[in-house]
């Protein structure tokens, strides 16, 4: 459901209303009073909920197991006939709001969001803090003598029927979801609302020609020039802005990016209009580069740079013959594109139906067909020097920036940059080297499928060497010209040291960097290929993103840590990030040759191909890399073919690893409390996957929503090269880990009770629910050849695991499954493995001192900054994986 009201209908001092509307609305209705009963019974089914709230629209979505698709959507309908909003779950969602705009003070997109908003007409609406705050959503309004809730009843009611559009997508005939939909949604009052417009643009002249510098809180120089436009969706069946993006961020010869990056000035560009707009009365076109410190230092050159490519694309004018291109590469990706999930598809759909007319809801802006040069020009007219907004922020100018903007306290300062100052950079840029595209030699002539000749249900070995082994599969499902070839180079001296990993990455990065202006074209016309790392970038790349590590999300340094404790042979990024500080070129070179001496090839082919193809794709890698003169690559023994493999924690013995946030300027801690269960196994999976069925919401509902100890929450089922846990994670302000680690333990207490009181019905209907999840089939090539060259790599090559796993769960008894949980869950139960790994934030620090320093408790475990000494004290799991040319492990 998108309804036509969003934060730019916020009332002048409730800034964030309409986002803690949108949170409200999923709490409770007058038909279903109990508080959170739809999202329980989304959980329960297999499903996932969630909404948004954008500038003039907000969007609410859901998927649920199709058997329980009516009484799901029932529940959805009540948000927009009769929702309940007491006063208690007004104030605790206020502060969960807030919890969310805090998450957000340290993402520097959040921030540089913002500023770009704040740098505008304070009479538009754009100018609007839109998330919402304690200070927005309850000081303020209290000040002014406001009731937050009735505030909230009276913003409601421009939720008018008028306003919204609904897409409904079931398994059921078109007649009987109508039928659904004309029954659930027919009370939703028509109160003829008018829809919020604000025809004009948000920028007035002084916030043009403007050049903003900014401190991020990441490392990392990031340049962004964008200009206001007229939005394309005016004329999407023209694609201006396909066209020009197309050009602006090529990648090939004589573009601007191989121009920069040849330079050593930048990592990654890309251009396009702006899509976070959802507005067909304003829209912008921006170019966002990547820049290295030399590109830092040669700003204006890079202005001055794309500034002459522009000119070059009015002095050589419009080309037919690349808008031809574009239309048969757009044709292409829509009528071969892959099946996506329901969810999505509803999102992608309800998004259109504002903007286009009914015939074009399924297409929208996807297929530009009529060619008029004159409109690309108006757009290209469009960014000039006299409209044009420069961002550019870099840690290089910390402590020189004059002003703050006041919701993220982001640093800037703004200079004018006239036209004549633009017109100095022009001048002084490179020149010479810029020119078109040449034709795509890479465009597909025949889509035609394949015939497959015999009937293969799962991957099977086709083909086996000392040299290499081949996974094939052909499409028997999805019927589309698509191959999906997966060559995995099993190099055991990748990671032997950090200095191993660190050469490894920076050599697939060179790798990538040197193929790029070739490979580009191929990308563009639908010939995906990545090789794990980044991209382009080289050493000076490497070493900020490690170095940005310090600054992610303390959740997000928890779970680093959990998997540094966990898995054997994965060393610690401040050892990598020192390895690289210390690299020098000659060891590089002399290490890349080493490390391609011996090497293992498991391959996977899937799709649109032959086994005779497949064969030979293999083939032709063998013959250039093993059997081509002075080949340093030699084939694998067995002993030498590495296997990942995880650390056994011990039975009823609680580990904790407790540390210092690496930011302490983020306020947030995070906890995340693993608990360890199982080396795969049907039976054992399908029990602790139900487990978290039944737990997920409870727990979200308890932590999240009563005790209000963190907006992110969550419990859910973790699998590390087939050993699987339960993890639950936490990141809050108000409280420390130490305590969120205890509400944790306290609320697997409290849940107990849950679980010996479940009902037979409740128990078989949690059991359906997982089952159904299960039986959902794959939507495209990728998901399902993803999920087998999975099952390949973990070495449990359980293709049919969803079968076997449906059968487990048909048998499967309510004592059994008390019985594990007594067994494995519950706090104290004998065979418990837990591991709390906490962080302490900015908040807490005088906590974390308490906490360093608290005797340790029965049957716990501190594991000291000596990470690696635990590790070697403990057994590892065995490995499932084989050796070179093995299918399974004896």
């Amino acid at each position: 459901m998108e309804v036509e009201v969003g934060s730019f209908s916020d009332p002048e001092g409730l800034e964030g209303l309409a986002h803690l509307l949108e949170h409200m609305l999923f709490y409770a209705s007058e038909k279903y009073p109990e508080e959170d009963e739809y999202r329980k019974y989304i959980t329960e089914h297999g499903g996932y909920w969630n909404a948004y709230t954008r500038r003039e629209t907000t969007i609410f979505f859901f998927d649920v197991n199709v058997d329980n698709f009516e009484e799901a959507l029932d529940r959805f309908a009540q948000f927009f006939i009769k929702p309940l909003m007491s006063q208690d779950a007004v104030l605790r969602e206020t502060k969960a709001v807030d919890s969310e705009y805090k998450n957000n003070l340290l993402s520097d997109g959040s921030r540089i969001y913002q500023l770009h908003k704040h740098l505008s007409s304070k009479d538009h609406p754009y100018h609007k803090f839109s998330t919402g705050s304690l200070e927005t959503l309850e000081t303020k309004p209290k000040a002014k003598g406001l009731d937050i809730r009735l505030e909230l009843l009276k913003f409601y009611e421009n939720y008018s029927a008028n306003l919204m559009h609904l897409v409904v997508y079931g398994k059921e005939s078109l007649d009987c979801i109508q039928g659904l939909v004309e029954r659930m949604f027919s009370d939703i009052k028509n109160t003829d609302q008018r829809s919020f417009k604000f025809p004009s643009h948000p920028f007035s002249e002084e916030h043009l020609q403007i050049l903003v510098k900014t401190v991020p809180i990441e490392e990392g120089d990031h340049l962004r020039i964008s200009w206001p436009i007229t939005p394309s969706i005016q004329f999407y069946k023209e694609g201006p802005c396909h066209y020009l993006s197309h050009l602006i961020e090529h990648e090939g010869e004589g573009s601007i990016f191989h121009i920069i990056k040849e330079l050593g000035w930048a990592m990654y560009l890309e251009a396009g209009e702006t899509t976070d707009s959802d507005s067909n009365e304003y829209s912008f076109f921006s170019i966002g580069i990547g820049l290295t410190d030399a590109g830092h230092e040669h700003m204006e050159d890079i202005v001055g740079l794309i500034f002459n490519y522009l000119h070059l694309l009015k002095e050589d004018g419009v080309h037919e013959w690349i808008f031809n291109e574009l239309v048969t590469i757009k044709e292409m990706e829509f009528h071969y594109q892959d099946k996506v999930d329901p969810i999505s598809y509803v999102i992608n759909t309800v998004s259109t139906m504002r903007l286009f007319p009914p015939e074009e809801w399924l297409v929208g802006a996807a297929l530009p067909s009529k060619y008029a040069p004159q409109r690309i020009n108006m757009i290209l007219d469009q960014l000039s020097p006299e409209t044009v907004r420069i961002f550019w922020r870099s840690k290089k100018f910390e402590g020189s920036m004059s002003s703050a903007e006041p919701w993220y306290n982001t640093p800037y300062s703004v200079e004018n940059v006239t036209p004549a100052v633009i017109q100095q950079w022009i001048k002084k840029a490179p020149t010479g080297k810029l020119h078109l595209p040449k034709p795509n030699i890479f465009i597909p002539k025949d889509l035609s499928l394949k015939e497959v000749h015999e009937k293969v249900t799962f991957p099977t070995v086709l083909r086996k060497s000392p040299l290499s082994q081949l996974w094939y599969k052909p499409d028997m499902l999805f019927s589309t010209p698509k191959v999906h070839i997966i060559i995995d180079f099993h190099c055991p001296l990748s990671s032997h040291s950090p200095e191993a990993v660190i050469a490894t990455e920076l050599f697939v990065d060179l790798l990538v960097d040197y193929l790029n202006a070739y490979a580009y074209d191929a990308q563009i016309a639908g010939l995906f290929y990545e090789i794990y790392v980044t991209s382009a970038g080289f050493q000076e790349a490497s070493v900020k993103d490690y170095q940005n590590f310090n600054f992610r999300q303390p959740y997000s340094q928890a779970s680093y840590y959990v998997s540094l404790i966990l898995k054997d042979k994965n060393w610690p990024a401040a050892e990598k990030l020192e390895a690289l500080s210390l690299l020098e070129s000659d060891f590089f070179a002399k290490f890349v040759p080493h490390l391609l001496s011996k090497t293992f090839l498991e391959c996977y082919v899937q799709g649109n191909i032959e086994p005779s193809e497949a064969k030979s794709v293999v083939q032709e890698i063998e013959n250039i890399i093993f059997n081509a003169p002075n080949s340093l690559f030699k084939s694998m023994s067995p002993s030498e073919y590495l296997t990942k493999r995880v650390i056994m924690l011990e039975n009823e013995l609680k580990c904790y690893y407790q540390t210092e946030g690496l930011n302490q300027k983020n306020e947030n801690s995070s906890v995340i409390q693993y608990i360890q269960v199982h080396q795969d196994d049907a039976i054992l999976n399908i029990k602790l996957q139900l487990f978290a069925l039944i737990a997920s919401q409870p727990a979200f509902n308890q932590l999240r929503t009563v005790e209000q100890l963190g907006y992110m929450t969550s419990l859910y089922v973790r699998n590390d090269y087939g050993v699987l846990a339960l993890q639950v994670v936490i990141q809050s302000t108000v409280k420390d880990p130490s305590y969120l680690d205890v509400r944790v333990d306290e609320f697997f207490k409290m849940f107990e009770s849950k679980i010996y009181e479940l009902s037979d019905k409740d128990f078989k209907r949690n059991v359906k629910s997982l089952i159904d999840s299960k039986l959902e089939k794959c939507n495209n090539l990728w998901d399902q050849s993803y999920f087998y060259w999975g099952e390949i790599m973990a070495g449990t090559l359980k293709f049919d695991r969803a079968t076997s796993e449906v059968a487990a769960l048909r048998e499967l008894k309510k004592e059994e499954f008390i019985e594990f949980f007594d067994q494995y869950i519950k706090v104290g139960a004998p065979q418990r493995r837990t591991l709390s790994v906490q962080v302490f934030g900015g908040n807490h620090s005088a906590e974390f001192k308490k906490a360093i320093n608290e005797a340790d408790p029965p049957k716990t475990y501190r594991i000291t900054d000596d990470i690696s000494g635990f590790k070697r004290s403990r057994p590892l799991y065995s490995s499932l994986k084989g050796g070179p040319g093995r299918i399974t492990m004896d």
